[in-house]
């Protein structure tokens, strides 16, 4: 009986491991550990960019209040390149959220005649929405004053940006922020000028640092030109390295500010402001930047 029981054992060990081995390589095969050693993968972590985010708001100036583009020295929001609801624009906000989605979660908050300095009190009214974007293109205005001493000193306009970022963030931490850079003001003219009626338009108070005797090509004139230029490369420098400081935002690299507007993307009114066509193409530049993939 003690051998027929020593004889039984060693057959089921004998079978029991054949068992685990051929269960051993149909589970892993070869070499590899077993499930129980294997080890389990790392979650990936949440992308600090979103290239699909839900809501948009905007905030800025003119340019965003889509100004000139639907009629004369008029506001014309539906053909804003950052919430418009123009199919002939496809805004930004169209193109990320639909048009259903647009009309529903995409707020415009931007100003004619808005500076940087007024971007805090608008980035607070946007913050209340909780928009998981907001859209920032301002400093035109900064530029174009009465005469280029007026023009906004450059540390307070990085002052008032930092202060917007600040109230942003202190809100919504984990909300995108798209900046635009601002449109190169020497093309405008260059442009515009070519305009009889536009040259009219201008002498109302469009612009007069820039545009003003827009058909004098002396020193002088070419001096202050050249000066409004400088101040708005420097505000592009500014609006660039704080954007760069966070880590939720992106600038477009100074895309709108190399964008060669012709007169077919400036209001017929006014040579100044981007026309329909014009406010298609700055929509265009805000989404490949949004949804740009990014190392």
């Amino acid at each position: 009986m003690r051998k027929r029981s020593h004889r039984s054992r060693a057959v089921l060990a004998l079978v029991a491991a054949a068992v685990v081995g051929v269960a051993g390589c149909d589970a892993v095969g070869g070499d590899s550990a077993a499930p129980s050693e294997r080890a389990e993968p790392s979650p990936k972590p949440s992308p600090l960019w979103d290239r699909s985010p839900r809501s948009v708001a905007a905030v800025g100036d003119s340019i965003t209040r889509g100004f000139d583009a639907c009629d004369v020295l008029s506001d014309c929001p539906e053909a804003s390149w950052a919430t418009g609801a123009s199919p002939e624009v496809d805004s930004l906000a169209v193109r990320l959220l639909g048009r259903t989605g647009a009309a529903e979660r995409s707020w415009n908050y931007a100003v004619t005649g808005a500076r940087m300095a007024d971007l805090p009190g608008q980035v607070d009214r946007a913050v209340r929405r909780k928009p998981q974007l907001v859209t920032v293109m301002v400093g035109a205005n900064d530029a174009c004053r009465a005469t280029p001493s007026a023009m906004t000193p450059v540390s307070e306009f990085r002052a008032d940006f930092e202060d917007s970022m600040r109230t942003l963030r202190k809100a919504l931490p984990k909300t995108q922020v798209f900046v635009a850079s601002v449109p190169n003001l020497k093309r405008l003219w260059s442009e515009g000028r070519a305009s009889p009626m536009g040259k009219q338009v201008w002498k109302l108070g469009i612009c007069p640092s820039m545009l003003g005797d827009a058909d004098a090509l002396d020193s002088t004139a070419t001096l202050r030109r050249n000066t409004v230029q400088k101040r708005v490369e420097d505000y592009n420098k500014v609006l660039a390295e704080v954007c760069a400081e966070d880590k939720r935002c992106r600038s477009d690299g100074g895309a709108v500010y190399d964008y060669r507007f012709g007169t077919a993307q400036l209001s017929r009114w006014d040579y100044f402001h981007p026309s329909v066509n014009g406010q298609a193409r700055l929509a265009e530049i805000a989404y490949r930047t949004v949804t740009a993939k990014r190392p």
